[in-house]
């Protein structure tokens, strides 16, 4: 079976130059994007001298173009006071609040769509205003809270007021409510509780929205800045984004340094949409659409 050629919306097959020319478009457009990122890679590997010089190389060359590669920067970086610890504190971090947060979300998701109770729909209107906000205007209540339980300057303080996401809810709560309501009808004159529907037919269905809401939640809380730097003081309690921030500002003239902790950052996020990327494109599709 050969495969389908791409069509405009007309129905007719765009011409073979604007195809090139389209191609040729997101070629120099992946291109623009890598560049920071190649630059970035090639500069952890350069030693200190070759990082600024007369002529611009991208590859960890001397002056002369003789190869100059070094793990140097890796090693030293990890020296560094607090950025291991650091790393270890953002691991432990998403470790636990991303399953805490992905199961609050669903269960109220869950009730949101399913289970009737007084005030539903507008409990659920007031919900959404908070998406609405910008979330700076949500950043001093959330730290008076927080100062409040005694959490500050804890990892316990970046755990707890994260746990819950109005969009999370939002986005799986509309999954919730394309499932068919005859499954979960058949499994209540069963005898099965809400609670057993939920964790054995509901939760299961909804697995391409899960993936999302995990994946983008990892994301976004692996690289949150804003909120450790709030909340936190104490160097040894440092996430991986606020020890790269503290690097970069301390050592102004180490790029090689701040570039190497910065490739150590972002590759837990690119080795997480390698393995789950089929998930997530299905999770997009199927939130999306439908």
């Amino acid at each position: 079976m050969g495969h389908r050629r791409p069509e405009s919306r007309s129905g007719r097959r765009a011409p073979a130059a604007l195809r090139v020319l389209a191609f040729l478009l997101l070629v120099a457009g992946s291109l623009v994007a890598l560049a920071p990122f190649a630059w970035m890679v090639a500069t952890s590997f350069k030693q200190p001298q070759d990082v600024f010089t007369s002529t611009p190389h991208l590859l960890p060359t001397t002056e002369d173009g003789q190869w100059a590669g070094t793990l140097a920067s890796y090693t030293e970086v990890f020296e560094l006071g607090g950025f291991g610890g650091a790393f270890l504190n953002s691991v432990l971090v998403v470790a636990v609040l991303i399953p805490l947060k992905v199961l609050c979300a669903a269960l109220a998701a869950y009730a949101f769509a399913r289970i009737p109770f007084p005030g539903r729909d507008r409990l659920f209107a007031a919900l959404l205003t908070t998406i609405m906000l910008p979330s700076v205007t949500l950043l001093v209540p959330k730290v008076y809270v927080t100062q409040w339980l005694g959490m500050a300057d804890s990892l316990t303080g970046l755990i707890v007021p994260s746990l819950v996401s109005a969009f999370d809810i939002f986005l799986l709560r509309q999954f919730f409510l394309t499932h068919p309501k005859e499954v979960e009808e058949a499994a209540m004159m069963d005898g099965a509780s809400r609670l057993r529907i939920f964790w054995s037919i509901a939760l299961p269905m909804a697995r391409p929205a899960l993936a999302v809401v995990t994946i983008t939640a990892f994301i976004f809380h692996w690289n949150d800045l804003l909120w450790p730097l709030v909340i936190l003081s104490d160097q040894e309690k440092y996430t991986l984004p606020l020890a790269l921030q503290a690097l970069a500002s301390g050592r102004v003239a180490q790029p090689h340094l701040v570039m190497a902790g910065a490739v150590v950052a972002v590759m837990p996020v690119i080795l997480i949409f390698l393995i789950f990327q089929r998930r997530i494109l299905d999770g997009i599709q199927f939130t999306g659409l439908k």
